[in-house]
């Protein structure tokens, strides 16, 4: 995707809201057939940015390129995007047929050509007989599928999709995920999708635009972000991180713990503080005495697929997820393989994540609730 033309070139766009720096001099080009994520927690400034490509929100400062052209000021209705939302915004009143007929006449097209515009959506997103079917009468999923169809049928050049699968349970959420995403690339049109569900990210897009604070912290495939994260924030909010203190004593040696690693990375200035990053399904259990490091098993949780085990090393919780059963009380050791460390530069959210001795699952869920990302500020 990174060589098709460029679509949309977000220029150093700010927006305040009574005071409040909402999005920071953020800079961002999305490139024609992608699909790109916008991805963070409630409040972060991803809806925001997207109000502003479609054009619902005008920046404090900054300019939105569209193909090459400046549409600052350019009402929503000129624009080549369409905007599917959570609550979907249908029409009660009209049948299935008519709600997605309706951007459809309004561009004053031929009736016989609306009937076959239609039909193919409909088929597109497996609707097919459902045409006079009253908008009421369909499952949350289906009426997914008829406002997908509707913004689909006028032909944008990018839909934007602001938390369009929010308001679905877990297993339609992630059947839409699949249709979603074969859509996306049977008709190769570009999607900007908001979501906070790092999972949802990861399994759909093309690029990911992690952002946090009204700033983007990283821009990558999934696999760059999730392997290879710019910072700490980045690291714990992308998937579970043991995040650390370390020293890059030279290039591919770095101290941590108290013992020297090898590592893959470079660059760095000799001794230069730095962010040590190791997954938790990366830790290999080896009996003590074969360990780098050891430390005592303070918690084991059965995860179907895996075990997620707490390690107590010299005071610092790790988290463990593998297929090894060990007990609470156990002194076990661990293995990293070079490969395995991450070393990223310090940033303002060093030392704020990556330890998991105040480490709760119902802590998390309460800590994390979903927020409708129309809230205000977002």
């Amino acid at each position: 995707m990174k060589n098709n033309p460029v679509i949309i070139d977000l220029q150093n766009i700010s927006v305040s809201f009574d005071g409040q720096k909402i999005l920071n001099n953020i800079s961002l080009q999305i490139h024609d057939g992608e699909f790109v994520t916008l991805l963070g927690p409630s409040g972060c400034g991803k809806t925001t940015t997207l109000r502003i490509i479609a054009g619902f929100l005008n920046p404090d400062s900054g300019d939105v390129i569209f193909e090459g052209k400046n549409i600052n000021g350019v009402p929503p209705y000129k624009r080549q995007v369409n905007t599917i939302f959570q609550r979907y915004a249908l029409f009660p009143y009209l049948n299935v047929y008519e709600n997605i007929a309706f951007g459809l006449r309004l561009k004053k097209m031929k009736e016989k050509d609306i009937q076959a515009k239609v039909r193919e959506m409909l088929e597109l997103v497996n609707l097919k007989g459902f045409g006079s079917r009253n908008i009421n009468s369909l499952s949350g999923g289906q009426q997914q599928r008829v406002a997908i169809a509707r913004a689909l049928a006028v032909n944008p050049r990018v839909v934007l999709l602001d938390e369009p699968l929010g308001a679905l349970d877990l297993k339609l959420r992630k059947d839409m995920q699949v249709e979603l995403k074969n859509i996306q690339q049977k008709l190769g049109i570009t999607f900007i999708y908001v979501t906070h569900d790092q999972e949802e990210a990861l399994s759909m897009s093309d690029t990911i635009v992690v952002m946090n604070n009204g700033e983007i912290q990283h821009i990558g495939s999934p696999t760059d972000i999730y392997n290879e994260p710019k910072n700490a924030f980045v690291a714990d909010f992308i998937g579970e991180s043991n995040i650390l203190d370390g020293i890059m004593r030279e290039d591919f040696n770095v101290e941590f713990e108290g013992m020297r690693f090898k590592c893959v990375d470079k660059g760095f200035k000799q001794n230069e503080p730095v962010d040590v990053v190791v997954r938790p399904e990366d830790v290999d259990i080896v009996p003590e005495s074969e360990g780098m490091l050891k430390g005592e098993v303070t918690s084991v949780t059965f995860k179907g697929v895996h075990y997620e085990i707490i390690v107590d090393i010299n005071g610092f919780k790790w988290m463990i997820q593998t297929t090894d059963k060990s007990e609470v009380g156990d002194i076990i050791g661990i293995s990293i393989k070079p490969d395995e460390i991450h070393i990223m530069k310090k940033s303002e959210y060093s030392g704020l994540y990556g330890d998991y001795s105040s480490f709760s699952e119902e802590f998390d869920e309460l800590s994390d609730p979903t927020v409708s990302s129309e809230e205000e500020g977002e």
